[in-house]
């Protein structure tokens, strides 16, 4: 249930409607939006007891209105808040603005030595957050499973050393107090979206959380997925759309630039796109940035190798320092003209 306040309510009124929806069983929250006070109330109650309170909210002077939310994520829907969120990392840096978020690096943390040269080069070219694997999830046992809490303390340095905040999956929920303080943002991959306990576990916390859309899921179940961590009571949510399962062979996974227009519609969460998997082929990456920006996307998430072909994990899909300066500089151009800019412009 959504109440719509007028524009000031007094402390006074917004106690009022929050009491009126904890007394029917709903958990009550209040937020500030440019021409509005919202209240939302979350939690299950029978209809005729929906009703009546529906009618007395109504009653009040300073109500505008009450709605109804229908859909199986309420928390994350555009009903339950309008603008889109500003999902904050670190002071001068938010998903969801004006200015576009570059996230840059390895697929996997090979060495402090490979890390810290990446790191220096995306940042030079415009990268403000570095991403890289400390634990690989594989499809194979025998593939390269990451370097593990060697990683973690190596993603922690180079960050301390270039000043670059950290994304890194997590994939269990018993290894999140060991990320906290060397990430700045929970990745949950697409493997994982699904994972209802890991879900919940990050909602505890306040850490920013990038959640990636499952390779097999609709647009219905990443909603959902996120708001298994919204209704935990962490709101800083970033979704990411790397590319779905479907019938072509040619590319690694198809890269659904519909959902980005379609997710903006529906959520007022901040939407990126992750190319790189999106595609799985390192000449499809910069066309296909372009494309996500263009499409809306509020940033993007690309794997930066110095030397992709010795890479140990998804050297096809990784681009080179230089093309990602490349990257940059063709996407400045796109994102002007569809009234976005470049941290580096």
């Amino acid at each position: 249930m959504i109440v719509i306040l007028e524009r000031h309510p007094s402390s006074t009124q917004i106690a009022d409607v929050c009491r009126m929806l904890a007394d029917s069983g709903l958990d009550a929250s209040a937020w500030q939006e440019p021409a509005c006070t919202v209240i939302g109330g979350i939690g299950t109650i029978e209809a005729g007891a929906r009703d009546a309170l529906t009618e007395q909210l109504e009653h009040l002077s300073y109500v505008d209105c009450v709605r109804q939310i229908d859909k199986p994520y309420r928390m994350v829907s555009r009903e339950w808040k309008n603008e889109t969120s500003l999902v904050t990392v670190r002071d001068g840096l938010a998903f969801g603005g004006k200015e576009l978020v570059l996230i840059a690096g390895p697929c996997s943390v090979e060495s402090h030595g490979q890390l810290l040269r990446t790191a220096r080069e995306v940042k030079k070219h415009g990268a403000q957050m570095l991403r890289g694997g400390a634990f690989k999830p594989r499809t194979s046992p025998h593939f390269f499973q990451g370097l593990g809490l060697e990683g973690l303390q190596y993603l922690h340095e180079v960050s301390l050393e270039t000043g670059l905040p950290v994304v890194t999956e997590v994939m269990d929920a018993q290894d999140l107090d060991m990320f906290e303080t060397t990430a700045d943002m929970f990745q949950i991959g697409s493997r994982n979206m699904q994972n209802y306990s890991l879900l919940k576990a990050v909602g505890k916390r306040r850490k920013p959380v990038l959640l990636k859309r499952g390779m097999s899921a609709t647009v219905d179940e990443l909603l959902q997925a996120a708001e298994y961590v919204m209704s935990g009571g962490n709101a800083a949510v970033v979704l990411c759309e790397r590319g779905i399962r479907t019938f072509e062979t040619a590319t690694r996974n198809t890269l659904d630039l519909n959902a980005i227009p379609l997710l903006k519609r529906l959520t007022h969460l901040p939407v990126i796109v992750d190319p790189s998997h999106g595609t799985g082929l390192s000449e499809l990456v910069i066309p296909m940035s372009l494309a996500a920006i263009a499409a809306g996307a509020d940033g993007l998430i690309v794997e930066v190798h110095e030397e992709p072909q010795k890479a140990l994990s998804d050297g096809r899909q990784s681009i080179t320092p230089s093309e990602f300066s490349l990257l940059v500089e063709r996407a400045d151009a796109v994102a002007c003209a569809v009234g976005r800019r470049l941290p580096c412009s």
